[in-house]
């Protein structure tokens, strides 16, 4: 691969719902530009950019993709460009890789399916490209499906999407039948053969589709219309009637995405390989790439500073993804935003403030490298075995700043692990540090009430492609289980019982008798007093007793739960001048516990949260009835940030909140979202205690 400038580069995300097209469309530019000898197609597990184990078996994306090609120009009469291509996952669970490769991009091609049109995965790829200030592209796939409808989809997007949506090549359809697709920027139609060849034909006319010479003035005047606004003397001579030049549509197009006024749309059908030229065409022609004008706001000693993103600049580079390549070790994949980055140079890890050299770099076309020598400013490449992680701003040691990180998905789908084979916990506890480096999306940690691991994911197909890497790249398996309740014991009432304890064993015998009042207070650690008038008890045996009573509050005797809210004073006792020991002080204030805590009336708290949730409108009632029946409180109701959704704060038992996000992704297509924080223990309901407790027994005895 030839060394490219910064202007002859691409970054483009293609980003979509899942099973819109990404993967298939990618397959076809790939093929297209002749960086594949085939068309691999998805559901024969074959291509380019879905390869690993996961995605083979699940026939869909799973991980996000590097492919880098160039665009073979000569062939279709343009400048020749480096596109890096990166296609990211649809579905839902794997959301962490549609922010990664959006947030490395210079712009995001959002596929929309010509015969399921925009669902919610369109809605998510386009919030997320807004809100990390990328022009976007939407592209309508599947056109050879004979239940397509370009039309219907169009329309569907600029109802959805608003006024910026502005088609530039559409396709003629005639008897229910695509005929030839019309490039409204140069206005010319081409029809394909059986190869995918596009050959120049008549623009439409009335006799080959009813109506089309107006449908198509009426788009072209949109297009006019959409590009006057990007500029006053574009829009002065679209007042005056007179017609744009290419060359000032496509700046003009440009320009738009850019400040993100206009949204192009073009379509292909990746299987027959219909419209992947004109594609191409718009790729190099209208997306938008970083430039020399472009800067990146840094924080350099607590002061925010610009980055101006040109190649005679200090290196400042972005790491947006990171994978742990069982052959070629730590793959850390990098965004060049100014400067150069060469092998063995000197860098500074902003993050952690250290320094190290650059390892050996680079590019990828899905699991195939290919070595360079260096990335120039707006490039993407890959450094391996370099000890940065994701979200970590690599620069020259002579200018160092640090770019503001990128906000991924936060778990919400908790569940138990532990290994299969015992004695693979500490390949575990490995294997998961280096996932936790490589997925922004998922947590391990130690429930310090249970002892149990807790590995929380996006959802269930998250949570399996997790045990799966453990299994295939790891050599390790886990099973995985409903994480324990932590449940807590504490008493109502006060109660005053004598602790004796009195053994004699032919020498030296054991002797400890004390009086303990139990009474409930506001605390989570046992509070221990001692109240003793004329040495009943002497003071050096004062801590025998609390080490027993600190010993016993660890198990309660309901259902072996920590013990909380409660206060122990010592009141009274008696000792022996011979045969009293701290131990036997300790073991008599056991023998209090026991006996004080039934008779203060005991009962178990479970563990509540604080819920917020946000659902469609139209998904309200059914969300409030579902809490309801989940034991929840509500406690009010605000306008979502997001239009048509709605809030809904209520308080929630977590134990009710187990299969929480499947339930939400299921009512709401996925559209809903939430957060929830432990907050505090409430008694649990009588009815439900025996449950707990004979279910805890259970686990207790298995």
């Amino acid at each position: 691969m030839k060394n490219y400038t910064r202007s002859n580069i691409k970054n483009i995300a293609l980003a979509g719902h899942a099973g819109s097209g990404k993967t298939s469309l990618a397959e076809a530019l790939l093929y297209r530009c002749g960086a594949t000898d085939r068309l691999g197609k998805v559901a024969d597990g074959n291509t380019v950019s879905d390869y690993t184990a996961d995605e083979i078996k699940r026939k869909c994306s799973v991980y996000t993709s590097l492919l880098s090609f160039e665009t073979a120009g000569a062939k279709l009469g343009l400048e020749e460009y480096k596109i890096n291509m990166l296609d990211t996952p649809g579905l839902f669970d794997y959301a962490s890789g549609m922010t990664e490769g959006i947030a490395a991009s210079d712009c995001t091609i959002i596929t929309v399916s010509g015969r399921s049109g925009v669902k919610v995965g369109t809605h998510k790829a386009y919030e997320c490209a807004e809100a990390l200030g990328k022009p976007k592209m939407f592209v309508v796939t599947k056109l050879d499906d004979d239940n397509a409808n370009f039309n219907n989809v169009l329309t569907q997007l600029k109802s959805e999407f608003g006024p910026t949506v502005c088609p530039v090549v559409v396709p003629v359809i005639a008897d229910r039948k695509i005929v030839s697709y019309v490039n409204l920027i140069e206005m010319k139609a081409y029809k394909y053969d059986g190869k995918g060849t596009a050959v120049e034909t008549n623009m439409p006319t009335a006799e080959i589709a009813a109506n089309m010479e107006y449908r198509i003035d009426g788009l072209v005047a949109a297009v006019s219309e959409a590009v006057a606004e990007t500029d006053e003397e574009l829009l002065e001579k679209f007042i005056l009637g007179e017609p744009f030049t290419q060359k000032e549509l496509i700046d003009g197009i440009h320009k738009g995405m850019k400040s993100g006024v206009i949204t192009p749309v073009t379509c292909v059908s990746a299987a027959t390989m219909e419209g992947v030229d004109m594609l191409l065409k718009e790729l190099t022609l209208l997306v938008p790439n970083q430039s020399d004008d472009d800067t990146v706001e840094a924080i350099a000693n607590d002061d925010i500073v610009e980055v101006k993103c040109n190649a005679s600049q200090p290196l400042c580079a972005f790491v947006f993804k990171t994978v742990a390549d069982p052959f070629v070790g730590k793959m850390s994949f990098i965004k060049v935003l100014s400067g150069k980055m060469t092998a063995g140079m000197d860098i500074v890890n902003a993050t952690t403030g250290s320094t190290e050299k650059v390892g050996k770099l680079m590019t990828l076309v899905g699991k195939k490298q290919i070595d360079v020598s260096e990335a120039v400013s707006g490039d993407i490449v890959v450094a391996a075995k370099m000890n940065v992680n994701t979200n970590d701003t690599i620069c020259a040691p002579e200018k160092v700043v640090a770019l503001e990180k990128v906000e991924f998905p936060k778990p919400c789908y908790n569940m138990a692990v532990k290994a299969k084979k015992q004695g693979d916990e500490a390949k575990i506890a490995s294997a998961m540090a280096r996932l936790l480096e490589e997925d922004m999306t998922i947590t391990y940690t130690l429930d310090n009430a249970t002892n149990e691991m807790i590995l929380s994911t996006l959802g269930g197909l998250h949570l399996d492609s997790i045990a799966g890497r453990l299994k295939d790249t790891f050599g390790v398996e886990v099973v995985t289980a409903v994480p324990k309740i932590s449940y807590r014991e504490t008493i109502r009432k006060k109660v005053k019982v004598q602790g004796r304890h009195k053994k004699q064993s032919g020498g030296h015998g054991q002797y400890g008798d004390v009086w303990i009042e139990f009474e409930p207070c506001v605390s989570d650690d046992l509070v221990f007093e001692e109240r003793i008038f004329g040495g009943a008890v002497p003071k050096n045996y004062f801590p025998a007793v609390e080490k027993g009573l600190q010993e016993c509050v660890k198990k309660g005797l309901l259902a072996g739960f920590p013990v909380v809210g409660l206060k122990a004073i010592l009141v009274d006792g008696s000792y022996h001048p011979v045969d009293s020991s701290e131990m036997a002080f300790k073991i008599a204030a056991s023998l209090a516990f026991k006996e004080g805590i039934p008779q203060a009336d005991p009962v178990l708290l479970e563990p509540i949260g604080a819920l917020n949730v946000c659902v469609p409108d139209e998904n309200t009632g059914d969300m409030m009835g579902e809490l309801n029946k989940r034991r929840g409180r509500v406690l009010g109701m605000n306008p979502a940030e997001k239009k048509g959704l709605t809030e809904i704060v209520a308080e929630v038992p977590m134990s009710e909140m187990t299969d929480f996000v499947l339930l939400l992704r299921q009512m709401t297509q996925g559209r809903g979202y939430f957060t929830f924080e432990k907050l505090r223990y409430e008694q649990l309901p009588s009815h439900l205690v025996a449950g707990v407790i004979a279910r805890y027994a259970a686990e207790n005895n298995a």
